[in-house]
């Protein structure tokens, strides 16, 4: 019988970014974001709008690098699937690295940065704020838990946080918050979390809770 090799091949995949740019000159604080699975940049583009204060930051929606058809037709992405996971946790974790880079060279931001990410983006944001090689001084998961190999890495030094979850969430469940909270907060992190009446959603306590959240870590290195 014939003997199957599975060979990995390294190749340059292009992703895409949505920048958006406050009216008045200066440098500002960097948010990036990171849309759920099956959404695309622009849907998370107009969550991010919503922020308060975020009229005043450099806002920039990442879209993920597995394109895939909706029934509809409609272009959407994922982030990743179990296959393969180390090597394109690696591959989505350098494509952050550079567009951070990317938006710093050729955007006037001030240093300041936070990542916020929606349901399987919610990892996402832990994982860049882990391992992107930019100081962040803030994290908020929405709606997603954090990974096990982000769990697992006691290197990590972690900036506020925030985790939110709707009471009726059967995918980011009331048990994964608390084990969230208790890994990050035993690693010495400013943890906290926002439970509102809802379910798997970005819903308005959540954009109040991200707006809170970022005025104070943006605050405390102004």
């Amino acid at each position: 019988m014939a003997r199957h090799e599975r060979l990995a091949i390294p190749i340059t995949v292009h992703g895409h970014c949505l920048v958006e740019r406050p009216d008045a000159p200066g440098p500002r604080p960097l948010v990036v974001g990171f849309h759920g699975y099956g959404e695309t940049p622009e849907v998370h583009a107009e969550r991010m709008r919503r922020i308060p204060g975020a009229s005043e930051c450099v806002l920039a929606s990442l879209q993920a690098l597995h394109l895939f058809y909706t029934k509809g037709g409609e272009v959407v992405a994922s982030w990743m699937t179990k296959r393969d996971r180390e090597r394109t946790i690696a591959d989505n974790v350098a494509y952050v690295t550079e567009a951070v880079a990317r938006i710093g060279a050729e955007v006037e931001t001030d240093g300041r940065l936070a990542y916020v990410g929606f349901s399987q983006g919610a990892a996402m944001a832990y994982r860049a704020a882990a391992w992107a090689g930019h100081p962040c001084q803030a994290v908020a998961a929405v709606g997603g838990d954090m990974p096990p190999e982000v769990a697992s890495d006691a290197a990590v030094r972690w900036p506020l946080v925030l985790m939110t979850r709707g009471e009726g969430d059967t995918f980011f469940t009331s048990d994964k918050m608390e084990r969230d909270l208790v890994c990050l907060r035993s690693r010495g992190a400013a943890a906290e979390s926002l439970v509102f009446d809802g379910g798997h959603e970005w819903a308005e306590p959540v954009t109040a809770a991200v707006g809170a959240l970022l005025a104070r870590a943006f605050a405390e290195v102004a």
